[in-house]
């Protein structure tokens, strides 16, 4: 079974729990993303801001996003997958938290992200069909 590692989009970078919101958006359009991991100064992953975390949490709220910081918006415990856990893992984590996008760690390391495009090519179509489905449903 294929595992996190051979799928992932390898190299993930993070954002900094405080670094600002605007420089969290600055960077997804320079990396032509749409999520960023944060990270704290202990280098360990605190969260995940998506592009609609921007957009709902801050810019329609009317924060300030020079103000707000990425780590203010982290919420609870990071989901994520480990780098040799196998396909049905991936799938089982994405469909109980109902998230597209997974940070792969290594122990503590953040070493990639996988994302639903990613799991749409490397899996069989059934398997993908009841994702998506799974990600679709309240």
């Amino acid at each position: 079974m294929v595992t996190a590692r051979e799928i992932m989009t390898p190299d993930a970078e993070c954002i900094g729990a405080n670094d600002s919101v605007l420089q969290a958006a600055h960077k997804m359009a320079e990396l032509g993303v749409g999520a960023l991991p944060i990270c704290g100064l202990d280098e360990r992953l605190k969260g995940v801001l998506t592009d609609r975390d921007i957009v709902i949490k801050v810019l329609a709220a009317d924060k300030d996003p020079a103000a707000t910081t990425a780590g203010e918006l982290a919420q609870g415990e990071a989901v994520t997958i480990g780098a040799d856990d196998d396909a049905s893992e991936i799938l089982r984590t994405m469909s109980a938290h109902k998230v597209r996008r997974l940070p792969v760690i290594d122990g503590h390391t953040l070493v990639g992200m996988v994302a639903q495009a990613d799991v749409a090519r490397a899996l069989p179509d059934q398997a993908v069909g009841d994702l998506v489905e799974a990600l679709s449903t309240d």
